[in-house]
Order: structure tokens, then C-alpha cells, then sequence
């Protein structure tokens, strides 16, 4: 499985921009008539200047598209802009946005409430949470700044009001409860999601959520397409988590076992002779991993960490992503129907977006040989566990290539093209520049972690 799933049932992606895309579903309705009494007008305006507009700007995408009347008459294509929103959150000029938003963009620049402008960069992402820290630059004085609020106080059924430039209409502001809290859209391997059905809508990406103290408890994030009064926002205290990384490194590390696990079911307790009703099941364990090293197996169930109790499988995996590489965690689980414990100790997680600064020489060349035709960039595939190495790992895929609409998502490592092998980067390149324009080649893929592997199909421009 990709790493990154929206294209399943929802999609993040349609709130990067209100101008990149067409054919956008029905907008989600606004809540029921508030019945609390006042007005949210006074928040509001205690809270309002902190929202940022934020435009971004980004290559023209390859490979076609046709329909464009300046690409007709002038035989090029227009770089793309697009629009979302974003969070002041300290008077230096940090602020926090979506990865989605800024993902890609050759130029940002960020509009204020007061009317102000300024360019900005982008200085640490994290696409797993979707979560980006950008600066502005120049002179800044004077800048309004959020209050980061606990997201863990909230409860469902709590007020909150979401502010942003939906379709591009600055400084909007929504109603709404907390529908939900911790929300699994299987769009990461991280997914914790506040859901609400105060209305978000494409250009809301990275604006704030707030809580009626005036505090940030979420920033605006995904919708359901084509849903009604269903949005996701990241909470707030994930994204404090995140921040001193991406501050000072750009990147953020986790924490890692390197273990295939799902989610314990009744069928399996018995099958696998466990008295528990909840738990996460081994389902491979890669060769040179720290789970390997631990001596963890397939069909062992681990039902406790730390002493506590494992919930499921995607508990277990935000946990460990939350560890200290190099922190020894003991596991509690059963193997063959028998309790045992076992201590392993956390690994670093493997770069697999290829985020970190200094990707080797040669990769610029490598990733600019199919990003100005495919419109995706690569470098060569790291191996992270004995006996799966080689192939070409994608980082980033624009929006509209050809590489998007074949479903080529950062994470994927392409291992062949049709029956040709691919060890490498050049690998790659060298199969695609011997495909004749306009013809369809079948991508062999596989997850950098795993050994299964699935198709796609890739339209060579």
C-alpha cells in the first residue's frame, strides 16, 4: 500500500488551491442555526489578524493537458497558482501551514488581514502530518501572533470556528462543534485528525480551528469529497510536537520498528490462541530492522507497551514514531498462545520521502531528469532492509503531470518498467526515454518498507 491513500475516499489535496482545480465537489454545508446565545463576533475579532492568506505560485505541469487557451495561443503553459491559508504563531514571522499548500511552490507569498505583503519561504515539512513551517522575509514588526491551545481538552461536541480563504475569499469564517476527535482518513501512517462540521472548503488548507478561549486546537486540513459538514483538522498539540524539528532541521525523525502490524480481530484471538480483544499482529518482520534484531516474529500479538495496553495497530505506530531512536521499549505479546516480553530497541525511521538535506551527489540531476517531462522527482532507493534495495524512489509528484494521473504518490519506489528491471534512478530514466511518446507503460511499485508489489499505469507525454 502507498504510503499516502487520498485518492480512496478523501482527498486533502483538493484544498491546496481554489484556482488549480476544476471539477470540485459540492462545498460542505454550514451547521445547524447556532442556538447558544451572543455572538461570535467578538472572538472573531480578537482572533482574526493571526490568519495569513497565503498564494502560491509553482511550475507549469508537463506531459499536457491541452484545453488551456493561453497554452493554445502561445503555445506554452502558465505556471500555476494557488491559494490557501496559514497561522502567525510568534511576532518573528513564523508561521505554520499545510505541506499540501507549499509543497512544490517556486514562489510563496503570504498577505496579512492589515494588508500587508511578504514573500516567504518554506523552512521544515512533514508530509506524513501534512504539516509545513514557513518564514516570512524582510523586515517584520508588529506581527499578531496565536495562542497554541491543548487539543487533548477538547471534547466532541465542543464550539469551535474556523477561519480562512475558502476559494479564495480571505478572513471566512465557519461554525461548528468537534465532531469527533483521533479520526483514522488512511491518508498516513500518523493520522489523528480533529473532524468538524464547521464548513471547510479548498483554500482553507492551514488555516486555524479554533476553540472559543481564542486558542489554535487545529489547523484546517482535508474534506470529504463530495461529503457534507465533514472536515479533518491537525490538532494542535501534534503540531507543537513537531515544531522545534522543523525549526531546526527541516525534517522530522521518528521513531521506528520497521514491522508490518494490523489490527487484532475476534477471528484472529482465536486462531492465534490470544485472551485479548485488542492488540496489534505481527504480519512481517524485515530482515536488519530493529524489530528483526528483537527477535519479533510473524503471528506474534502485541498487546502491551510500557505496560500499556496496545489498541491497535495504528497505536502502536504513532507511539513508537513518538520515541527517542535509541529508547528501549519492552513488548508484551504472545507468540504460539504463549505470554512473553520482549525488548527492542527503537530504530530511526528511514528518510523515505527523501526530506533530509544532502541527498547524495548526483541526485539534483537524477530527480530533474523526469520532473520537467513527468513532473516527478526521484532519487535512487535507499535500502532499509536486507535483500529489498534498489529502484527508484519517488519524492514529490506535482499536481496534473502525467506522473499524478498515474496515482504515483511520494513513497513509492518503482522497481520496472513493463519487463526492464529498476535498480536505480538513471535506471528509470534510461527505460522511459526508450518509450515512444503517447504510448503506456505498466510501472511495477512496491512501499520502500515492503516486498509486495502493485501496479501502475504511466501515459509517457
Amino acid at each position: 500500500m502507498p504510503l499516502h491513500s487520498a485518492r480512496k475516499t478523501f482527498a486533502p489535496w483538493l484544498l491546496a488551491s481554489a484556482v488549480w482545480l476544476t471539477g470540485l465537489p459540492g462545498a460542505a454545508q454550514p451547521p445547524a442555526a447556532i442556538t447558544q446565545q451572543g455572538s461570535f463576533a467578538p472572538l472573531v475579532d480578537r482572533v482574526k489578524d493571526v490568519v495569513v492568506n497565503v498564494e502560491v505560485s509553482a511550475p507549469a505541469p508537463q506531459g499536457g493537458g491541452g484545453g488551456d487557451l493561453f497554452e493554445q495561443f502561445f503555445g506554452q503553459q502558465r505556471p500555476r497558482r494557488g491559494l490557501g491559508s496559514g497561522i502567525l504563531i510568534d511576532a518573528d514571522g513564523w508561521l505554520v501551514t499545510n505541506n499540501h499548500v507549499v509543497q512544490g511552490a517556486k514562489e510563496i507569498h503570504v498577505k496579512l488581514n492589515d494588508g500587508r505583503r511578504f514573500d516567504a519561504e518554506v523552512v521544515g515539512r512533514d508530509p506524513l502530518t501534512d504539516v509545513a513551517l514557513v518564514r516570512l522575509k524582510g523586515r517584520v514588526q508588529d506581527l499578531p501572533y496565536a495562542r497554541m491551545g491543548d487539543s487533548d481538552a477538547l471534547r466532541v461536541g465542543d464550539w469551535v470556528i474556523a477561519i480562512g480563504s475558502p476559494f479564495g475569499l480571505a478572513s471566512s469564517v465557519s461554525a461548528g462543534i468537534v465532531s469527533a476527535r483521533a479520526r483514522n482518513i488512511e491518508v498516513g501512517p500518523y493520522d489523528d485528525f480533529l473532524q468538524t462540521d464547521a464548513a471547510i472548503n479548498p483554500g482553507n488548507s492551514g488555516g486555524p480551528l479554533f476553540n472559543m478561549a481564542g486558542e489554535v486546537v487545529g489547523m484546517n486540513t482535508a474534506m470529504v469529497g463530495g461529503g457534507s459538514g465533514i472536515g479533518f483538522a491537525v490538532p494542535s498539540n501534534l503540531i507543537k510536537g513537531l515544531l522545534p524539528q522543523l525549526k531546526k532541521e527541516g525534517v522530522v525523525t521518528r521513531g521506528w520498528l520497521g514491522v508490518f502490524v494490523q489490527d487484532l480481530n475476534e477471528d484472529l484471538a482465536t486462531a492465534l490462541k490470544v485472551p485479548a480483544e485488542k492488540g496489534a499482529v505481527v504480519s512481517q518482520v524485515p530482515p536488519e530492522t530493529p524489530a528483526a534484531r528483537a527477535n519479533l516474529r510473524p503471528e506474534d500479538v502485541i498487546v502491551a507497551m510500557n505496560g500499556e495496553p496496545v489498541e491497535s495497530a495504528a497505536w502502536i505506530t504513532k507511539r513508537i514514531a513518538n520515541i527517542r531512536p535509541g529508547t528501549t521499549v519492552k513488548l508484551k505479546l504472545y507468540r504460539e498462545g504463549r505470554p512473553m516480553e520482549i525488548d527492542v530497541k527503537v530504530g530511526t525511521r528511514p528518510d523515505m520521502e527523501g526530506l533530509a538535506r544532502g541527498r547524495g551527489e548526483g541526485a539534483p540531476r537524477q530527480e530533474q531528469g523526469l520532473k520537467d517531462q513527468y513532473g516527478m522527482t526521484i532519487t535512487n532507493a535507499p535500502a532499509v532492509h536486507g535483500g529489498t534495495s534498489g529502484g527508484a524512489l519517488v519524492l514529490e509528484v506535482t499536481p496534473g503531470s502525467a506522473a499524478a494521473r498515474a496515482e504515483l504518490e511520494p513513497g513509492m519506489v518503482i522497481v520496472a518498467v513493463g519487463a526492464t528491471e529498476v535498480k536505480s534512478a538513471e535506471d528509470l530514466i534510461a527505460a522511459l526515454r526508450r518509450v515512444k511518446s503517447g504510448n503506456t507503460v505498466v510501472l511495477k511499485i512496491r512501499v520502500l518498507q515492503g516486498e509486495a508489489t502493485f501496479l501502475r499505469a504511466l501515459v509517457v507525454p
